[in-house]
């Protein structure tokens, strides 16, 4: 049975703490047309919070076309978030201290490998310190719903009982990765990729507009 607040806060980017203005889907869309592979939206909706790697992988018609793929869309969302910067979804900053200053542990984990993910913060302006970990696709051997990311973000911040871990993310993959690794909490919000019917089809424990939310649920 879970605490009545966690110790960790795993916190999904993209949709969830970055705000999703729909480049990640475009962009994932045009490279895959790029090599003549043709996706309708839901099949892009569908892998929205894998492992962009694995996603590659997984359309592809063999390992060098998924490798061009994901090097292709990396250096895409790259050009795109230099002239258009970031933005965090609404009051993420915010619940960000007010966690911390209940002594509760963040992390962030994300689909996106680690080179992007670097960019990413920056452009958002969050100091690297304001995370006790940040778990990238590249740093696990399985991506979602796989929760390999979940324990990793556990393991680098000494947290051993799931039951007090919280899990925040926008897409069903994060809910089933949630679920996965057994966290107290796994909570979904609607302010990204999917929307409040696909996830309340999926396993969770509590669905809300927005990471601001999350003081309000933990009171």
């Amino acid at each position: 049975m879970a605490r009545s607040s966690p110790r960790l806060v795993v916190f999904d980017l993209a949709g969830t703490t970055m705000q999703d203005d729909g480049s990640v889907a475009t962009i994932f869309q045009q490279v895959l047309a790029s090599e003549g592979l043709g996706t309708s939206l839901e099949q892009i909706v569908q892998v929205r919070g894998a492992s962009k790697r694995e996603a590659f992988q997984r359309l592809a018609v063999d390992s060098e076309q998924a490798k061009r793929l994901l090097e292709a869309f990396v250096a895409s969302i790259c050009g795109h978030y230099a002239a258009t910067p970031p933005r965090e979804v609404p009051g993420t900053s915010a619940i960000f201290a007010w966690l911390h200053d209940q002594g509760i542990k963040i992390t962030l984990n994300t689909g996106f490998e680690r080179g992007l993910v670097k960019t990413l913060v920056e452009g958002l302006g969050w100091d690297r310190g304001a995370f006790d970990a940040i778990v990238c696709e590249d740093d696990v051997d399985a991506g979602r719903p796989s929760p390999a990311m979940i324990l990793e973000a556990m393991r680098r911040t000494g947290i051993t009982d799931p039951a007090t871990v919280m899990t925040v993310g926008d897409t069903v993959l994060d809910l089933q990765a949630g679920t996965a690794a057994q966290a107290g909490w796994v909570v979904g919000v609607t302010s990204g990729a999917h929307n409040h019917e696909r996830l309340l089809r999926t396993p969770h424990t509590h669905l809300i507009a927005g990471v601001a939310q999350i003081r309000e649920l933990l009171r």
